[in-house]
């Protein structure tokens, strides 16, 4: 019985799901599009991979994906709704958070940390943004091209 108690906290754990966030691994994308219960397409270019899910509402996610590394560099977002920002950047959010509440006035939020980018604008129904670890984007990608 103790066993079992021990157990249940890591049983529970495993049963979490596993996304793919900003700066891990990107073997669980297939888990982000069925959280957002979308359409997965894949595109492979030169200096990355683009994980690109459409949710059924209109919002598109795009994860990109470092050959090298195999982790995701840099997540874009647009649509009718902001994505869980929570979930897409991950260990980052926290950082994203506090800067975001520092902020003053009205407009695009413009988040840009050591280490850290994330870009978001919008207005109801029509929401665009990025987030990008500059450290770890492959060479030759340059942030302009990630939308």
């Amino acid at each position: 019985m103790r066993r079992l108690c021990l157990l249940s906290p890591l049983l529970l754990l495993l049963a979490l799901p596993a996304w793919a966030v900003l700066g891990e691994a990107a073997q669980s994308i297939q888990k982000d599009q069925s959280r957002l219960q979308g359409t997965l397409r894949i595109k492979r270019a030169r200096a990355y991979t683009l994980h690109q899910i459409q949710a059924p509402y209109g919002t598109v996610v795009r994860e990109y994906v470092s050959p090298r590394s195999g982790n995701v560099f840099a997540v874009t977002w647009n649509g009718p709704r902001i994505p869980d920002l929570r979930q897409l950047l991950g260990a980052y959010f926290d950082q994203y958070a506090r800067a975001a509440q520092s902020r003053r006035g009205h407009g695009p939020l413009i988040v840009e940390l050591p280490g850290l980018v994330v870009q978001s604008s919008g207005h109801q129904r029509s929401f665009i943004g990025r987030a990008y670890l500059p450290q770890q984007m492959p060479a030759g990608v340059r942030a302009e091209a990630l939308r």
